[in-house]
């Protein structure tokens, strides 16, 4: 594809994502914003996260250190949906009301609170599975950029179905792998549980960076063998004070995975003082480089990572850009690296 643009300029203020010119036809890469943060319970903020992202995008330079010319095949964002925004604004006031109570359901105002949110939650995931099916039938790699980290199951389900025995590499501060947390079927909290039930096509999950887990999650993963590997952020950390060199853990980390790969990257997986407004932040994490040099492993290897997710990008308080900043440097990253991965840009 002949670019016509200059990728040294300043982007426009009103310019697409990265401040490239392509349209959704013409790009290789269709990013598929999802502003909703429904379930969330501690902070707020993340379905700001898509319209942000877009916004510090185009202060982001084109050139990669990584990938070379990575906006070149095409990058466009779609716009938000107006008819998630409503849902998402109609759901988040039912869920506060059960949040409040801790999940115990006790009236019948509850009850119907709940239904309806579960319900609102099966249209979202519904939704985002026949865009993802319809921009795939064309060709298109696609990207979720969320709103909370419930937002990519069906996503993942489409990919799963066109491309069984796929892995998905989960970067995360929690392991999401609760049953219906407080009773909500889609929550952010059950991410990884829903992709593991209900995508059987998905061979493994491999989750990077987990610091803050219950016990129920804790049996979950086991129960599913071989089908789950789990590398802690605690055991990551003691092999490096160790002297065990980082590639070397990566290394270990790209093996477990099979030839096809979905990235699901949750920010707070990264070191809070990269996303500190992220909804639920912990302490410990990846640093931003670890985190890219595993992606870049990933395509190294051989391995083709046919789409991904980028969740839990809250906009700072007061115009604060830093997290949307990260957010959006990330973000070019899963995207060169896909790219180079899929031999549709070359890798440094």
């Amino acid at each position: 594809m002949t670019v016509s643009f200059d990728p040294n300029a300043p982007a426009a203020a009103d310019s697409g994502i990265y401040g490239l010119p392509f349209t959704e036809d013409e790009a290789a890469v269709v990013l598929v914003p999802v502003p909703w943060e429904v379930t969330t319970s501690y902070g707020g903020g993340t379905s700001g996260g898509p319209a942000a992202i877009l916004a510090a995008s185009r202060q982001v330079d084109l050139y990669d250190l990584d990938v070379e010319k990575p906006y070149a095949p095409g990058i466009f964002m779609q716009d938000e949906a107006e008819e998630i925004v409503r849902w998402n604004d109609e759901g988040r006031a039912l869920a506060q009301k059960i949040i409040e109570v801790g999940g115990v359901i006790e009236t019948d105002e509850l009850r119907a609170a709940l239904a309806r949110v579960n319900e609102l939650g099966a249209k979202l995931n519904a939704r985002v599975e026949a865009e993802t099916e319809r921009l795939v039938a064309k060709g298109k790699i696609v990207g979720v950029v969320g709103g909370d980290h419930a937002v990519p199951l069906g996503a993942i389900e489409v990919l799963a179905r066109r491309r069984p025995g796929l892995g998905v590499l989960h970067f995360d501060a929690h392991s999401d792998t609760r049953d219906a947390y407080e009773g909500f079927s889609f929550s952010h909290a059950s991410i990884m549980h829903n992709v593991l039930t209900r995508a059987p096509g998905v061979a493994k999950l491999v989750q990077v960076g987990i610091r803050d887990v219950c016990e129920e999650e804790m049996a979950f993963v086991a129960s599913q063998g071989e089908r789950a590997r789990v590398f802690f952020d605690r055991d990551l950390a003691r092999r490096k004070m160790a002297g065990e060199t980082f590639a070397a853990v990566t290394r270990e980390i790209v093996e477990t995975l099979p030839r096809e790969v979905w990235v699901s990257f949750d920010v707070d997986g990264l070191d809070p003082r990269f996303c500190p407004h992220t909804g639920t932040p912990v302490p410990g994490g990846l640093d931003f480089h670890e985190a890219v040099y595993v992606i870049g492993e990933v395509a190294r290897s051989g391995r083709t990572i046919v789409g991904f997710d980028l969740n839990e990008v809250a906009p700072g308080p007061d115009g604060d850009e830093w997290d949307a900043n990260v957010g959006a440097r990330l973000l070019y990253k899963l995207i060169g690296l896909t790219l180079a991965s899929q031999g549709k840009a070359k890798l440094r």
